[in-house]
């Protein structure tokens, strides 16, 4: 069997009757759009899969990333049986320190943002952190839930509540009034739409260079990552965070709890476990 456009419609629409994230939806198309160019007009096999596999070169966690599109999609065309496995990797303890953002480059940010005039970015940047929401949740942010100080979200087929702080909704609040938004989305383009993830996350990277934070740090999901290992340092509840976060299994809350290296490093070193003096 051959991959053609009436496959990768359905594989399309899958994903989306699974309310599948929309940035998800956009990356395994990608993957699956390129696959099949690759392919042409052969006959999927094992070990065609194989090949394609193994001619990726990337990092294990790209590669993963990509035999998780295909296997989604083998599965769409009743191919189960030819489904790649994962390559295997060690969990690491901590996170890079040059993808870790700190509560201080967080508020810069933020400072940074508000200096220049961007108030719709500022206060984006701190809903998105304050409540550990999605940046594909946003539109969720209406000014009837900053009203009732309570968002409800509906997503991948689950709805969760999550509370705003009196400071969040206070400068929503004060935004939605300065800029006349009424109803609806508090975060909207010139045109009234909802704001876009590749929109907000272009903005936050244009935002770097003038609050002095290194762009490989700023990104939209990276907020959500700051928010789960600061209330968890505050509160240690796995199981709450875990409903915070809007996360099925507490597996995948840990991975949100990574610290950086050099976070890790300090750690060790407090352990004291090496004599400073030697003996004799």
């Amino acid at each position: 069997m051959t991959i053609n456009n009436k496959q990768l419609a359905a594989y399309r629409r899958e994903m989306l009757e699974n309310e599948t994230a929309t940035a998800t939806i956009q990356r395994y198309m990608s993957v699956v759009t390129r696959f099949a160019e690759w392919v042409g007009d052969r006959e999927l096999s094992k070990e065609l899969l194989l090949e394609w596999r193994g001619q990726l070169g990337q990092s294990a966690a790209t590669v993963n990333v990509a035999v998780a599109a295909i296997n989604r999609l083998l599965q769409v065309m009743n191919l189960s049986h030819l489904r790649l496995k994962h390559l295997k990797t060690q969990s690491t303890v901590f996170r890079p320190a040059d993808r870790e953002l700190s509560r201080e480059e967080y508020e810069r940010l933020v400072c940074t943002a508000e200096r220049l005039g961007k108030l719709r970015l500022a206060r984006a940047i701190e809903a998105i952190c304050s409540m550990g929401i999605r940046v594909s949740e946003l539109p969720y942010v209406t000014v009837e839930s900053v009203t009732k100080k309570t968002v409800i979200i509906h997503n991948k087929g689950k709805t969760r509540t999550i509370l705003m702080s009196a400071a969040l909704v206070k400068k929503l609040s004060i935004y939605c009034k300065r800029e006349g938004i009424a109803s609806g989305p508090v975060f909207v383009t010139r045109t009234g739409k909802p704001l876009r993830r590749t929109q907000l996350w272009a903005e936050m990277k244009h935002l770097c260079a003038a609050a002095g934070v290194e762009a490989s740090k700023v990104f939209p999901h990276n907020l959500r990552h700051l928010f789960a290992v600061t209330h968890y340092r505050q509160h240690k509840n796995l199981v709450r965070l875990a409903d915070l976060l809007g996360h099925s299994s507490v597996n995948t809350t840990r991975i949100y709890l990574k610290t950086s290296g050099l976070e890790h490093q300090r750690e060790l070193d407090a352990l004291g476990l090496v004599l400073l003096k030697e003996a004799g």
